[in-house]
């Protein structure tokens, strides 16, 4: 690798606002906020909207739509057969 011209790469702490889930993990982002994490050292905190621990696909809670294609929807709108 050239020096000088990558990132630094360090860990960080990405916070999960939605449901308040931690983790840590490497990654060249930074941030001027900082968090103390488990083990007693300082990190940078990352704050995200969505994680594994909120997001739909992970939690199982998934909204699918059962009803098929449009025309199936359309007969189930107005009672056709």
């Amino acid at each position: 690798m050239k020096s000088g011209i990558h990132p630094e790469y360090r860990d960080v702490v990405f916070l999960d606002t939605s449901s308040n889930f931690k983790f840590l993990t490497g990654s060249t982002k930074n941030s001027e906020e900082t968090i103390e994490w488990e083990d007693g050292n300082t990190y940078p905190l990352i704050r995200v909207e969505i994680s594994s621990a909120s997001h739909p696909f992970y939690t199982g809670k998934q909204k699918a739509d059962k009803a098929g294609g449009r025309v199936d929807r359309f007969k189930k709108k107005y009672n056709l057969s």
